[in-house]
Order: C-alpha cells, then structure tokens, then sequence
C-alpha cells in the first residue's frame, strides 16, 4: 500500500489541484495578451485608413457596375470644385466588361458645396430607363462633398479664381485629392448652366433630394 508522500505528486498536479488551475489561467492570459498583440497593428491600420478617408486623402472606393448613367441640371452652383483624371474599377468577371478589362478611364469633378436645379438621373435598363428626377420646385437639390466620376461633361461653365495644372495630390478646395503625378485643376467656385453628364459613379456626404420622384421611363434624361 502506498504511502501518503508517493501520492502527494499527483495530487499536486491533478486537475482540480489550486496549483494546476493557477498555470492554467497564466497560460490563458499569456494567449490573450499575445491575440491582443497581433491585433493593435489591424486595429491601428483600420483606423488610420478611416482617418484618412475622412480628411479626405483616400477617396471612397467601391466597385462600379459599367453601366453608364446620364445626369441633366438646368444649372449647377458649387463652391470649392476639384477636377482629375481617375480609374473606376468593375467586379471581377463583370458581365459589362467587354474589352476594357474592366476599367473605365474617367474625370472626377469633386464639389464641397453644391446646389442643383431640376436635376434628372436616368440609367437605360434595355427597353425601359429608371429615372429619378428632384429638385423641380423652389427648393434645390443639395449636395456636400459631392464627387462624380464622368466620361462626358457639357453645358455653359465658368469659374472663380481657378487653377489649372496643378498636381492632383495637392488639391485642397474640396473633400478628396487625386494620385500624385496626375493633371487637376481647381476654382473657388464653379456655375455651369445646361449640365449634362454621362456618369459611372456619384458619392456624396449629404444628398437632399426635394421633392424626388423616382419612376421607369420610355425616355432617359
């Protein structure tokens, strides 16, 4: 028969042995703190990439569908407009790709500040158009930190102090900058009468549509 010393080592180390619970909640707290470790720099980049974005030095991207949309305004006033050259990216294996690898060269005129009379948006679905008009009565549309990624841009414009040539990463009158090394331009202010856009993607901070009607159409903008 054993003696009570040749059991003790066992029991010292037996599951529900104080000592043996102690080593195991050490070992616990060692692999959090190692998780929580690995985690701070996920943690630092996610929030230094929304920083970025709300100082406006990354733009928002998403990916656009290809399909072309047409906007139309009796007129547009804006203060603090940018205006560069950028790349809109489709999803991957995009139906509407064909033979552009699914990029589609474009300009991105960014507003701080925008009002816009009888504004009129309209997407040909094939056999119909999807419509959205607003902005008909006495109260405008209004728009903050407005972008616009078009491939055609038209109507009467002129501007107020503006500066051509600069470098895109420099731009400061709106909310976004364009890749450095690319041709921009900006004015303080910016009015074009009878606008009318072929556009691949729109973003804006606020966007208020007065009296919006949305409806499909045999007819686009």
């Amino acid at each position: 028969m054993a003696a009570s010393s040749d059991l003790s080592p066992s029991s010292e180390h037996s599951p529900g042995h104080p000592e043996s619970v102690s080593r195991a909640d050490r070992r616990g707290r060692v692999r959090l703190r190692r998780a929580a470790v690995m985690a701070v720099p996920a943690t630092l980049a996610a929030a230094g990439l929304a920083v970025l974005t709300a100082q406006g030095a990354l733009g928002v991207q998403f990916a656009i569908s290809g399909m072309p949309f047409t906007v139309t305004a009796t007129e547009l006033n804006g203060t603090g407009f940018e205006q560069f050259g950028a790349l809109d990216n489709m999803a991957a294996d995009s139906p509407n790709a064909g033979d552009t690898g699914g990029q589609v060269l474009v300009v991105t005129s960014a507003i701080k500040n925008a009002t816009l009379t009888r504004l009129c948006q309209s997407v040909d679905l094939g056999g119909t158009n999807l419509m959205i008009t607003a902005g008909s009565g006495s109260d405008k549309v209004q728009a903050t930190d407005l972008t616009t990624d078009s491939t055609e841009l038209s109507g009467d414009a002129s501007f107020n102090k503006i500066e051509i040539g600069n470098d895109a990463s420099t731009l400061d009158k709106a909310a976004v900058r364009g890749p450095k090394g690319v041709f921009s331009q900006q004015a303080d202010t910016v009015r074009i009468a009878n606008l009318r856009q072929t556009n691949y993607a729109t973003t804006a901070g606020v966007f208020k549509l007065p009296g919006l009607k949305l409806r499909f159409s045999d007819s686009g903008c």
